[in-house]
C-alpha cells in the first residue's frame, strides 16, 4: 500500500495590502487549501510526485476569480489536481483591503 505525505503552503506573490492582516489572511487561505488537498489515485499508482505552484486571484468579497498553474509539478495529473484543489474551496475570506488579491500556492505531493 502506498503511503502519502501531503504538504501545502502558501506564499504571497502580491496582495492589495501588505500588513499583519494580509499575513493572517494568507494563512487562512493556506488552511482552507490544505483541508481540500488530495492525492489522485492515478498519480499515486504511477508514482507521480512534485510541487505545482498555482496562482489564484481572490476577489474583494472572497470569491475565487481565477486559478492557474504557474509552475508545473512535472505531472499533468498533479497539475490538474492542483487547480481542482483551489476550486474545491467553496469560499475564501475576503482580502483585508477589500480589493482583489493574488497569491501563489505551492502544493506538494510526496509518496513515502
Amino acid at each position: 500500500m502506498l503511503h502519502k505525505a501531503i504538504i501545502a503552503a502558501v506564499a504571497i506573490l502580491s496582495a492589495a495590502s501588505v500588513s499583519a492582516q494580509s499575513g493572517n489572511w494568507s494563512r487562512e487561505v493556506a488552511t482552507l487549501v490544505a483541508k481540500a488537498h488530495s492525492y489522485p489515485r492515478a498519480a499515486q499508482a504511477r508514482g507521480d510526485e512534485g510541487t505545482a505552484k498555482v496562482k489564484l486571484v481572490v476577489g474583494g468579497t472572497g470569491k475565487l476569480v481565477g486559478a492557474e498553474v504557474v509552475q508545473s509539478s512535472g505531472s499533468a495529473i498533479l497539475d490538474r489536481e492542483a487547480v481542482k484543489i483551489i476550486e474545491k474551496v467553496e469560499s475564501f475570506p475576503a482580502p483585508p483591503s477589500g480589493a482583489d488579491a493574488t497569491l501563489v500556492v505551492p502544493l506538494t505531493w510526496k509518496l513515502s
